[in-house]
């Protein structure tokens, strides 16, 4: 029985799949955006979700917490001094995922995946306030 395993395998390791997502939600907060495949975007998202709200809350703990779900100091300086603070009074659905097209090799359906409040593409990337 899958009791409160709610996260999809993908067909990788357990090893693979952390290294996967850390990728993908690094890139989520430092770009604004990002495009993945289907089954990939809605778990980024629901993880997405989750780290916002800790970044919201802005303590030490939450971010220790979070500094393990992504690479780099980059993208965890982003998330709390950007994204944290970007959505004072809403609760939840951070982010936004949208169907765009068809792989070109494999006819894999591929989704944008951005925070809201961000314009689709790299060159959304907020800005390092100093």
């Amino acid at each position: 029985m899958r009791h409160n395993n709610k996260s999809v395998k993908l067909g990788r390791t357990a090893a693979h799949r952390k290294a996967l997502f850390r990728n993908l939600l690094s890139s989520l907060f430092e770009h604004g955006a990002i495009t993945t495949t289907d089954a990939k975007a809605k778990e980024v998202k629901r993880r997405a979700d989750i780290l916002i709200g800790w970044a919201r809350k802005g303590d030490l703990h939450h971010r220790r917490l979070a500094a393990k779900e992504l690479f780099g100091a980059l993208p965890l300086q982003r998330l709390f001094d950007h994204w944290g603070k970007a959505f004072p009074d809403r609760i939840s659905g951070f982010t936004r995922s949208v169907k765009i097209r068809q792989r070109a090799g494999d006819a894999a359906p591929l989704t944008l995946v951005e925070i809201i409040g961000s314009a689709p593409g790299a060159e959304s990337a907020p800005e390092a306030e100093k």
